[in-house]
């Protein structure tokens, strides 16, 4: 009970932290059109960015600032850059885009340097928040499972009760028709690339102390975003959410599982193992074949239900 109840926990905040991360892409995507490939790397400035205010003014500052100036730079790229090859369709979208991920990258290491750096916790969020069954849960997981759920409500009601969220609805839907009744939608536009940027930026300011401030951070996730985007259904907010809670506790599940195909059939009573069969695989454990776990899900979603999980948009 104890390793179940541990590794939900773990589970449901590691995906709830991919939830943060790859909202900001489905909504760009929903809205635009456009599939930001150096959205990880909006994530990775805001830890650096919140790393530097915090060591100004304190994390809680940060937390509010480094999203705002990552959201920023995000309207400024979308508005002088992104907007003149839009025209163009969406290989100069994607190379535009791909070519910022590599820009920030180089940026990030002249400014910071290639190693870690020491972005810690405040001292609210360090220690545990409680105990079960012996087993310690921090504070700083609980932190971004209670941030991700204020995000998901804050962006529904954004978008389904007010009037930004109409304006957002109908720019996308009848972009003539809105320009028509005296809306900006260019600038509609650029306000959600930023917002999505933002997004990423928040994700950053709480996911670089919790795990580790360093260059290599947006590649590390940069591919499992795009997996969770595609599995939840492209433009699908809500799908978003359910396929980040699915691989973030079926990949910690199964990390902490280091049981291999030969112990399994052990455990039937089958005297087999990979050397008496000729098939080295069987020894693989369940851990070591996590990684690729959600890569096989994005190819069945694929094969299966191209859509995804909720998906609803047609491309």
């Amino acid at each position: 009970m104890e390793f179940f109840v541990t590794s939900l926990l773990n589970g449901v905040s590691y995906g709830l932290l991919l939830f943060m991360l790859s909202s900001g892409l489905t909504l760009i995507f929903s809205m635009m059109g456009v599939l930001n490939f150096a959205h990880a790397s909006f994530y990775m400035l805001g830890a650096y960015l919140a790393y530097t205010i915090s060591g100004l003014v304190g994390f809680w500052p940060a937390l509010v600032l480094a999203p705002l100036l990552v959201g920023g730079l995000g309207a400024l790229f979308e508005r002088y850059c992104l907007r003149r090859v839009h025209k163009f369709g969406h290989v100069p979208e994607l190379l535009i885009t791909f070519g910022l991920s590599y820009l920030i990258l180089e940026l990030v290491q002249l400014i910071w340097g290639r190693a870690a750096v020491p972005y810690g916790l405040p001292p609210q969020l360090q220690g545990s928040l409680f105990t079960l069954y012996g087993t310690t849960f921090p504070k700083s997981r609980s932190f971004i499972m209670l941030v991700a759920l204020l995000m998901l409500v804050s962006v529904w009601l954004l978008l389904t009760r007010t009037r930004i969220g109409f304006v957002i609805q109908a720019a996308l839907k009848h972009p003539e028709m809105t320009e028509a009744l005296g809306h900006n939608v260019p600038r509609v536009f650029m306000l959600v690339f930023g917002g999505g940027a933002a997004l990423a930026g928040l994700a950053g300011v709480i996911g670089g102390n919790t795990y580790m401030t360093e260059p290599t951070m947006a590649a590390s996730v940069g591919a499992i975003v795009f997996v969770v985007v595609v599995v939840g259904g492209m433009g699908s907010l809500a799908g978003a959410f359910l396929a980040s809670l699915l691989i973030g506790i079926v990949q910690t599940f199964a990390v902490a599982i280091d049981y291999s195909s030969a112990s399994a059939l052990r455990a039937m009573g089958l005297d087999i193992t990979p050397e008496t069969v000729g098939f080295p695989l069987l020894s693989l454990t369940l851990s070591q074949v996590a990684p690729i776990l959600p890569y096989l899900f994005l190819v069945l979603i694929l094969i299966f239900r191209p859509k995804g999980l909720l998906g609803t948009r047609e491309e």
